[in-house]
């Protein structure tokens, strides 16, 4: 298994309930849609730490090829649309588990 973690920060952070949320059902949305991908969940930071970043994605992968797949798939690349306007500082890290 694979899993595989994002972090952003908002562009605008005056809006952040209204931009998770549109993140969080975009990404969420691809549940059950593309093949290999067992999990999927967004969280957005709770305000504890100054240094946090703002929002996160958590997935996981049957394995290697399953996430490269993920990364092309159509539903994805529209997935990306939504998002890339609304953050920054994007993070990455995926792992074997």
């Amino acid at each position: 298994m694979i899993k595989h973690v994002v972090i952003w920060n908002l562009k605008d952070p005056s809006r952040k309930a209204l931009h998770i949320a549109a993140i969080r059902a975009a990404l969420e949305g691809l549940r059950g849609r593309i093949p290999g991908l067992l999990a999927i969940e967004v969280g957005a930071d709770i305000g504890s730490d100054a240094n946090a970043r703002d929002v996160v994605l958590y997935s996981e992968f049957a394995d290697r090829s399953a996430l490269d797949a993920y990364q092309q798939h159509p539903l994805h690349v529209v997935v990306k649309d939504v998002v890339g306007p609304l953050v920054t500082d994007r993070s990455v890290v995926d792992w074997e588990a």
